[in-house]
């Protein structure tokens, strides 16, 4: 199951929930899996990254990977959290020229590729996870919308 947590106002939540399936639907098997998607604020997503990365700035998206491969309480398997900043997504969205909701895909999907393990640090690795990524948002019918580089 895919939580949602709107800590700040999304149009459609169907798209999100779309968006994380999708991704999932890249590793089988954690398709069955939950996780949670929370849309917050610069403030939050400073403090996180500040207090878990070390960087002391906002950020559009951090993914954590759940400590535990299940939930103690449902024996389902969890993937973790992601959280995505909403006003960051807004201005993204407003500087490349496309809707919040194509941005805050965008987001769900890359947030879900780090809890599947995909990771950007080295350049093969961020190959790979663009890739996986332009798969995703091509089958979500926005191949349009591609990442900003990092």
């Amino acid at each position: 199951m895919i939580h949602i947590d709107l800590q700040q106002h999304f149009s459609d939540i169907a798209l999100l929930e779309r968006a994380a399936r999708f991704t999932l639907d890249l590793a089988p098997a954690s398709s069955n899996a939950d996780m949670t998607i929370v849309l917050t604020d610069d403030t939050q997503l400073h403090e996180l990254n500040r207090e878990f990365l070390g960087v002391d700035s906002p950020t559009d998206v951090l993914s954590f990977p759940a400590d535990e491969e299940e939930d103690p309480e449902t024996g389902i398997p969890y993937l973790g959290d992601i959280l995505i900043s909403m006003p960051r997504a807004a201005q993204q969205a407003q500087a490349a020229g496309h809707s919040v909701e194509e941005e805050v895909q965008l987001l769900v999907v890359h947030g879900t590729l780090h809890l599947l393990g995909h990771d950007h640090a080295e350049a093969e690795e961020k190959a790979r996870m663009w890739q996986s990524q332009s798969e995703v948002m091509v089958r979500l019918g926005l191949a349009h919308i591609q990442a900003q580089d990092e």
